[in-house]
């Protein structure tokens, strides 16, 4: 049940958000929840090395997705969009407005966390890709949506799903680290340009989720620092305040809190939801 009446029978693009137990979903099925139509978008298949289906939403897990909002008496569609190309996120903007009249939230959730290496053993093709997905992926999600919202003449709300990385260092995360750093950069830019037209611009910034990538990182990086599993996840949860990592759910909370009315004059920022680890 929902909390904030004036999102019901709001339009809302979600990018990056057909798998399993991610992000995307956990937004896309609390925003129906909230009365919003939704529209959640990946690239429905493999393509090419680094973007392999064990790391992609795929068409029919989209579809499953989009079964359950409406199982549960919500609105929703899918539509595939590769968000490197600008023709794709162009039509997945037209194909909301052909779909339900309008665009009002644009969340770019898509990116890549899984290449992670030191920079020393990173390849060009490898820093490419991430920087990408996740600069270029949010720039045109940012420049497209808002042109439609503009023509609306409304105002509307664009919302970036960054990272602790956003605001920290990671060793062995160096293309991952220097595009969630850019991210901060175009959201504080858009802000400044797009509040003339009532867009609030913000970024949501989540320190560890254990989603199937995070469960993916968990592994990695145990092995990678040396400490095994149960020892690298017992150090997350002492340096977290509130003594456990980030669930889905906080994530969602934030977005549609962000896309109501109660934060109407916030914009521009780049929200911590970290249980208090990340401070600035």
């Amino acid at each position: 049940m929902g909390i904030y009446s004036e999102l019901k029978n709001k339009v809302v693009v979600i990018t990056g958000a057909g798998r399993p137990k991610g992000l995307g979903e956990a937004m896309a099925k609390r925003l129906a929840e909230e009365g919003c139509k939704v529209i959640i978008t990946d690239i429905g298949q493999a393509a090419g090395e680094h973007m392999p289906d064990s790391a992609i939403g795929t068409s029919s897990e989209m579809q499953t997705i989009v079964d359950d909002i409406k199982n549960a008496g919500g609105e929703a569609c899918y539509f595939v969009c590769n968000v490197l190309h600008a023709e794709e996120v162009q039509a997945a903007v037209q194909f909301a407005v052909d779909t339900y009249g309008k665009l009002d939230i644009w969340v770019n959730n898509a990116g890549i966390g899984y290449l992670m290496k030191p920079i020393l053993d990173m390849e060009v093709a490898e820093w490419d890709s991430v920087l990408n997905v996740n600069l270029r992926g949010t720039f045109l999600g940012i420049k497209f949506a808002a042109e439609q919202m503009v023509k609306q003449g409304v105002g509307g709300k664009i919302i970036n799903i960054g990272s602790q990385a956003s605001k920290s260092a990671f060793a062995h995360a160096s293309a991952y680290t220097t595009s969630k750093h850019g991210m901060n950069g175009i959201t504080r830019v858009a802000a400044q340009e797009l509040g003339q037209y009532q867009i609030n611009v913000n970024q949501i910034c989540p320190n560890h989720i254990t989603t199937g990538l995070g469960a993916w990182q968990n592994e990695h990086f145990s092995e990678v620092t040396g400490k095994g599993h149960e020892q690298y996840m017992k150090d997350m949860r002492d340096r977290i305040p509130m003594g456990r990592p980030g669930l889905q759910d906080d994530i969602a909370k934030a977005c549609a809190f962000l896309c109501s009315d109660q934060a109407v004059y916030i914009t521009g920022e780049c929200m911590n939801v970290s249980g208090g680890e990340e401070y600035h």
